[in-house]
């Protein structure tokens, strides 16, 4: 038991507790140190007897009750030690030379070397520590004999002028010096020499402590012979020291625990901040097993135990990971190591509490796990995140105490086992927050933010890159055909047809039916080729369960080493000549385009766009739509979003997302939601006064949030129209509330206060949507359709849908589905107990007198609980 300088006996009062001895030390040195070893059990021995062939030997009776007394002495001395730590090396103050001067005033050699040796190798065996018995045996003869020898010469040469105790104090203090000396000499051995000036140090400290227990023992000593009742005075403040001692100790353990618990807190955050640094990487990246040595490393010095097993879920497969700190497990443990948790008897964890085993009291399957484990006492807890069962930390045989494991050891380790838990789920989360920001959630492909990070990241490293944009066409007419499901089906379908054609070359889905790649070190000319390879691939047709769907698509690239020399390291400016490019492949005979500066026209026509937008606002040319929405399970329209909708004069129907994010990124943006609001309050009036009662949801843009005016616009439009707050809902995502949220959180908590209804639009696809849902003044939340639509195909979308329904209710918001296309869809939302439905199932986004029509024909009207009109959707 080399875990100190050595055992029992009279130790170094300063010493290390950090075990020179680990499985990782070099077998060349181990050989060394056995070398060693049995070098100082010779020495010890042949100390031993010299000493008693010179030293006279005088039985008397009284040995008979002192000889038992101070092996007592000394067991309870080394029992009694103040372990310290400071900068994460550890030392241990003990009191052995308080016996030792005892037994150097009143016995005679053979006994004192008998009481020693009967208290240090009896404490090696409770501990199960006999590893180093050769060595440590040689050190306890030695700090026997050597102080014998030296306090029987200083008195001889000292007889006449030096009282009787000088010799033996100073026999005590070379005890003290050679156990020090000893255990250098060891540490130099094993290859973790100090440098000389720190074992100056040390032996300086050393003998100051050792002679004030010397100073302890002698008084005592002498006061119990010299005073009457002395030995009852020696009683009492031995009893106050040992009190004061316990209070003590129990401090310095609350420190250490405490910084132990901090040091495994700050080891796993280390690894949180570590995986998934890179957009590129995903959300399964993982610490390899070895990184987490330092834990259990921590764990097993903390608890002073022989060992630490750590086994962890790190594959997301599931598949556990065994990790040994400490002596190595036995080859029959490995060959029995589980690869799930439950197969073990020892591992069999319901709750989240500290299970501890004995060999003598367990049953007998885990009194063979045990044994296959080389363990007599085990500590099994299991690390529980907030979903799942993260993996179990079992510690084995405690080395500093014959009677194992306490309480305290329990209590630590439970603690410990809840901080491990909480910081690895708490990493996993910053996983999968960082995953989420940079990837695509339909195709788990970057998304365009991860895609500018690489590619920026390449660009500033002064790599030439080619940006290759591919859009997958016709998917429109699947989506309106088919459904979204279907075409969302398309769109994974052909990002993995990219993945495998490109290999390890960055893909990304920049928007609905549009994906990227970067191509570094490539001319225009390999570029043009990968970009016609990729064109054919996801051209093939896609086969969707027996039906085959024919697709089309387009590519352009630009080149930030373009013909004329002139370099572009904006990946921006890139993806927008990119995007032109596109453009341009449309009109093209072989569907690829490389960018060009006279493709530059197309900007024309969002300047276009721009300019003409307040007079089409005028005219008439833009207009609303309404999307009812229906109430569950009673299927009552209850409102209608409003959509917004351009018919150009010249580009006829333009997409939505070709001129909001212009509107939006010109400042246009107010006048657009004044124009959508003005025309749903005037809808709300014309309702009300034909006895209906129904909302309507108009979309804020991240402009309309940062306007502190904009609630006092609200006030004054639904005070002109006379329309109560609550019929008026605004969406908002995310994303626009945290563009700058000490601006909009203001504009919003005014909304809510005058009763207008705030809703999360596209709720689940932020990754912040978690964090932040409390923060916001929000009544009600709105599903994303993606997860809706894949509820039929993905268990995981489902779980999500019935995860943010009962997370809204909990938090007495109101839960509204988008894209409910089938009854199956709807009938699955009614058993979660989703509150809304919207989507295809019910109508398409239909404008002002269509939908109207759809009200008359669709619906039938009611009479409410109080009397008002209803109006309930037909089978």
């Amino acid at each position: 038991m080399i875990g100190r300088h050595r055992s029992l006996g009279p130790q170094s009062d300063l010493e290390p507790t950090r075990p020179p001895v680990r499985p990782e030390v070099d077998p060349a040195r181990r050989r060394a140190f056995t070398g060693f070893s049995f070098a100082v059990l010779t020495a010890g021995v042949l100390a031993s007897v010299l000493a008693s062939v010179v030293l006279p030997f005088h039985y008397r009776a009284d040995l008979l009750f002192l000889g038992p007394l101070l092996a007592m002495g000394f067991l309870l001395a080394e029992q009694l030690t103040i372990d310290v730590d400071v900068k994460r090396v550890g030392w241990t103050i003990s009191f052995t030379e308080i016996p030792l001067i005892l037994a150097l005033l009143t016995v005679p050699f053979e006994v004192a070397l008998a009481a020693n040796l009967l208290a240090g190798l009896g404490a090696q065996v409770g501990r199960r520590a006999a590893t180093h018995v050769a060595y440590n045996a040689g050190v306890m003869c030695l700090e026997i004999a050597v102080p014998f020898a030296v306090a029987h010469a200083v008195n001889q040469a000292l007889v006449t002028v030096a009282p009787i105790w000088f010799g033996p104090v100073v026999g005590t203090l070379t005890s003290s010096l050679i156990s020090c000396g000893l255990a250098l000499a060891a540490l130099h051995v094993l290859g973790g020499a100090m440098r000389v000036a720190a074992g100056a140090r040390l032996a300086v400290r050393t003998l100051a402590v050792g002679l004030l227990n010397t100073s302890v023992g002698l008084v005592s000593y002498e006061v119990a012979l010299s005073t009457p009742w002395g030995w009852l005075l020696v009683a009492l403040v031995a009893a106050a020291v040992i009190g004061l001692y316990r209070a003590y100790s129990d401090l310095m353990r609350e420190q250490r625990d405490l910084e132990a618990l901090s040091d495994v807190s700050l080891s796993v955050a280390r690894y949180g901040q570590r995986s998934a640094q890179s957009p590129g990487e995903t959300v399964e990246a993982e610490p390899e097993a070895g990184e987490w040595e330092p834990v259990a490393e921590r764990i097993r010095e903390q608890l002073n135990a022989t060992r630490v097993v750590l086994r962890l879920r790190l594959d997301p497969s599931g598949e556990v990971s065994t990790l040994v700190a400490g002596e190595t497990l036995p080859d029959a443990a490995w060959q029995a190591a589980p690869s799930a948790l439950r197969d073990d008897p020892l591992l069999q964890l319901p709750g989240s509490h500290v299970r501890s085993f004995r060999t003598l009291e367990a049953p007998e399957e885990v009194r063979r796990a045990l044994r296959q484990r080389g363990a007599y006492e085990a500590l099994v807890v299991p690390l529980r995140g907030a979903t799942q069962l993260l993996g179990a930390v079992e510690v084995h045989d405690r080395v500093s105490r014959w009677r194992g494991f306490g309480r305290a050891d329990v209590r630590l380790l439970h603690t410990l086992a809840s901080h491990l838990a909480t910081a690895m789920d708490n990493r996993r989360l910053l996983a999968r927050l960082r995953h989420d920001a940079y990837h695509d959630p339909l195709t788990g492909l970057l998304n365009r933010t991860g895609f500018r990070e690489m590619a920026a990241e390449e660009l500033r490293n002064g790599r030439t890159a080619v940006v290759l944009r591919v859009d997958l066409d016709v998917l429109t007419t699947v989506s309106e055909a088919l459904g979204y499901t279907w075409g969302d089906r398309m769109v994974v379908a052909a990002g993995q047809r990219m993945g495998e054609e490109l290999g390890d070359a960055p893909l990304a889905r920049l928007e609905a039916n549009s994906f990227a790649v970067l191509l570094l070190d490539r001319s225009e000319s390999q570029a043009h080729e990968v970009a016609q390879q990729l064109r054919e691939t996801i051209a093939r047709p896609y086969p969707l369960d027996r039906i085959v769907v024919e697709a089309a698509g387009v590519a352009g690239y630009a080149s930030s080493a373009p013909a004329d020399g002139e370099c572009e390291n904006d990946i921006d400016t890139l993806l927008q000549r990119a995007d032109v490019a596109v453009r341009a492949a449309r009109n093209g005979e072989d569907g690829v385009r490389g960018y060009a500066p006279a493709m530059g026209q197309v900007f024309l026509r969002r300047f276009q766009l721009v300019t003409q937008f307040r007079q089409a606002l005028d005219t008439g040319q833009v207009e609303v739509h309404y999307q009812p929405k229906v109430a569950l399970p009673e299927r009552r329209v209850v409102g209608a979003e409003a959509l917004v909708r351009w018919s150009h004069p010249e580009y006829g129907r333009l997409d939505p997302d070709e001129f909001v994010p212009l509107v939006e990124a010109t400042g246009l943006v107010d006048a657009l939601t004044s124009f959508v609001m003005e025309c749903a309050l005037i809808k709300i009036r014309q309702w009300l006064d034909g006895g209906l009662r129904m909302s309507v949801a108009v979309n804020l843009s991240v402009r309309n949030l940062a306007d502190e005016t904009f609630p006092d616009r609200v006030g004054e439009a639904l005070l002109r129209h006379d329309i109560p707050p609550e019929l008026l809902t605004f969406e908002l995502t995310e994303s626009s509330v945290m563009a700058d949220p000490e601006r909009s959180l203001p504009v919003l908590r005014r909304l809510h206060a005058m009763g207008v209804v705030l809703a999360v639009d596209d709720f689940g696809t932020g990754y912040s949507s978690l964090a932040y849902l409390r923060q916001l003044p929000v009544d009600e939340v709105k599903i994303d359709k993606s997860f809706v639509l894949g509820m039929g195909t993905d268990l995981g979308d489902m779980a999500v849908v019935r995860s943010i329904v009962e997370l809204g209710h909990s938090l007495d918001l109101a839960v509204v589905a988008e894209g409910v296309e089938d009854d199956a869809a709807r009938d699955q939302l009614v058993r979660m107990g989703c509150d809304v439905a919207q989507g295809y199932l019910i109508s398409r986004p239909l404008s002002e007198e269509r939908f109207e029509a759809w009200l008359q024909a669709r619906t039938k009207r009611d009479v409410g609980a109080r009397s008002e009109t209803v109006l309930t959707l037909l089978h």
